[in-house]
């Protein structure tokens, strides 16, 4: 025995859908025009949804964050200034007595330790640059404009404190003392110097390129925005619904 048929309804009693929002289904809980785009999940849905702000920590959080990378950068300057000290070379000087005064000259005038006392510095200061640019982009992989300007300052601080100790570390500063403390004729180390102050930007240099590079490289991306939403979710009145 088959069910009877039954005939469709005449055309002005169909349905009157005219390319409005599809309405949920039977049993659903409806969310109403008011609360499009603030459920959870929505197009609108600032704490899960793609098309929402998330920019990661506020600036004053960025701003505590950069300046306490400033002073870890700066603090690592007093070890690359024990280190120019230890590993740069040293600069022979002569005293001798002329005309009742005491003269001071380079015992090797064609030699290169001077040259070689900068490209030390240079050297150490690029090598710290990487490094620190390493460690700050594990430990703030997020991290904004803030901590890269960060990085450049503390980078140039800490060079400033490396020069100033390796210069206290070094021989005295009164060559002329030193020529007659050892004696006429005696060999000794003329002070630490920079001769091209240009080197104190290597840190800041080297740190600011390998962070570009890890970032564009590693960093996190943006989120791609789903073409396709999911029904319901789209705003009051995008495809004509009234």
């Amino acid at each position: 025995m088959t069910a009877p048929w039954t005939p469709p309804p005449p055309p002005n009693e169909r349905s009157s859908y005219q390319g409005g929002p599809v309405p949920p289904p039977v049993g659903a809980h409806a969310v109403g025009a008011d609360a499009v785009g603030t459920a959870p999940g929505g197009p609108y849905d600032h704490h899960g949804d793609p098309y929402g702000e998330q920019d990661g920590p506020g600036m004053l959080k960025e701003v505590r964050q950069a300046a306490v990378t400033v002073v870890a950068v700066a603090v690592f300057g007093a070890l690359l200034g024990v280190l120019w000290w230890k590993l740069a070379p040293s600069v022979p000087l002569v005293g001798d007595v002329a005309d009742g005064g005491w003269v001071v000259y380079l015992k090797d005038s064609e030699g290169e330790q001077a040259i070689g006392v900068d490209g030390t510095f240079t050297l150490l200061a690029l090598a710290f640059g990487a490094l620190s640019a390493v460690v700050v982009f594990l430990l703030r992989r997020r991290g904004g404009v803030p901590l890269v300007v960060a990085l450049g300052v503390g980078g140039l601080l800490g060079s400033l404190l490396a020069w100033w100790l390796g210069v206290q570390l070094g021989p005295a500063q009164d060559v002329i003392a030193h020529a007659k403390e050892v004696g006429e004729g005696v060999t000794f180390s003329a002070p630490l110097k920079l001769g091209a102050k240009g080197v104190l930007l290597a840190w800041s240099f080297a740190a600011l390129v390998v962070h570009l590079g890890l970032t564009g490289l590693f960093g996190p991306r943006d989120p791609e925005p789903d073409p396709w939403p999911a029904p319901g979710q789209y705003p009051p009145g995008a495809y004509g619904g009234k």
